[in-house]
């Protein structure tokens, strides 16, 4: 008989911890790539797979025999190599995974602590998955534990207190490091989450009236400044004209190559550019540039120590809700496991007790049946628990465990 290929819950994938902003643009997939990624997985007949591609990290979640195949999956996909992959990245195995994604769900493994965009990014992933039938009742149920113990933090903790995301950060550094902003022209260029949250944010946060907004798909912008009549819209063709007459440019296009390059910045040119984009959207040689600022994401991604020290004080109670859906989730894990197993253990073991107290009926003068099956009862009930104990072992293959039970137990 060929034995059972063992599958294992995997998350493999590089972030900001280990990878810089360069670094981890190689790593980046565009919503098409993940999507031909889980094409392939489908093909592949990998079990429940997902991608998340954010700013500060690209990571695949699924089963697999082994984590490379996850990893080639990814390295196909994009332009980052297996090699630097294995110098930068994070492989979590099983329940390591599985908290890893408790902890990116709640904000814990965000680059500014407790930024909760990440849900919003969590639930398009899984979306897009299950619009490609790679998802399975494991993800669902997983995710769906994930989602709310995120929601239980967001609720009764101050993980998100103060800045809550790069485009928050973004509008805070231009607060702090431009003197009279509420004066200065600033150009937005990029309409994605990022692009959206900025302009939202200079709205909320400053008096600013000469905001311009650019964006590639023209009709867009045309529906988002009719929401928001304090941004004027411009035309992309005009896209060097407007850079010219501009103090601020915000970049978020979230393209694959650079935007912004160096032939729409005309010389001597003062100008701050905060790119929000991953991979990064401004070409590196616009830094050279004389008068040019520019900042990029893990730049902008460092806040106060204020703020920083008020989050760090709700992870003990983060970590505690986290624990309490992680259980929930292990219990449902648990049951869905060891339920075939020990039904079939204990209907093995049951046969054998009636079989032998039938037979010590018969051999036996005045044999009490109650006390036999009050005994036996006990011992089946210690044998299935110590079962389950094998059972929930990483490395037990519960197939396998079947197998043995058929073979010792059955005639």
């Amino acid at each position: 008989m060929q034995q059972e290929i063992q599958k294992h819950f995997y998350n493999i994938g590089v972030s900001y911890v280990k990878a810089d902003a360069k670094t981890r643009g190689k790593y980046s997939l565009s919503k098409e790539h993940q999507k031909a990624l889980l094409v392939m997985a489908k093909e592949k007949n990998f079990e429940g797979v997902f991608v998340l591609s954010t700013c500060n990290r690209t990571e695949i979640s699924g089963f697999a025999a082994h984590p490379y195949q996850l990893i080639q999956l990814l390295c196909h996909f994009s332009e980052g190599t297996i090699e630097e992959f294995a110098t930068i990245s994070n492989v979590y195995k099983n329940q390591e995974a599985i908290n890893h994604l408790f902890r990116i769900g709640t904000g814990l493994e965000s680059q500014i602590l407790g930024d909760y965009e990440i849900v919003g990014q969590l639930r398009q992933s899984f979306k897009m998955a299950k619009a490609q039938q790679t998802t399975n009742a494991y993800l669902e149920r997983l995710l769906n534990c994930v989602m709310q113990a995120s929601k239980k933090v967001k609720n009764e903790t101050k993980l998100s207190s103060g800045t809550t995301s790069v485009s928050y950060a973004a509008v805070q550094y231009i607060m702090k490091n431009l003197p009279n902003y509420n004066a200065k022209n600033i150009l937005v260029f990029g309409l994605g989450k990022m692009g959206k949250h900025t302009c939202k944010n200079l709205a909320e946060y400053t008096q600013n009236k000469s905001i311009c907004l650019i964006n590639r798909t023209e009709e867009k912008a045309t529906a988002f400044v009719k929401d928001h009549v304090s941004i004027r819209k411009a035309t992309l063709e005009n896209l060097e004209q407007e850079i010219e007459h501009t103090d601020v440019l915000i970049v978020s296009t979230a393209a694959s190559k650079p935007t912004i390059l160096k032939k729409h910045i005309s010389a001597n040119k003062q100008l701050l550019i905060l790119d929000l984009s991953m991979p990064e959207n401004v070409a590196k040689e616009v830094a050279d540039l004389k008068g040019i600022t520019l900042v990029n994401v893990d730049a902008l991604s460092k806040i106060t120590d204020e703020t920083l020290a008020v989050r760090l004080q709700e992870v003990p109670t983060a970590e505690a809700i986290i624990a309490l859906h992680k259980k929930e989730f292990n219990d449902w894990l648990n049951h869905r496991r060891f339920t075939p197993a020990i039904a079939a253990l204990k209907k093995s073991l049951e046969t054998i007790k009636k079989d032998e107290i039938n037979f010590q009926k018969k051999k036996i003068r005045n044999f009490d049946e109650a006390q036999a099956e009050i005994l036996t009862a006990r011992f089946i009930q210690k044998i299935t628990t110590q079962f389950v104990k094998h059972l929930k072992e990483d490395d037990t293959s519960v197939a396998q465990s079947l197998q043995v039970i058929q073979k010792v137990f059955q005639p």
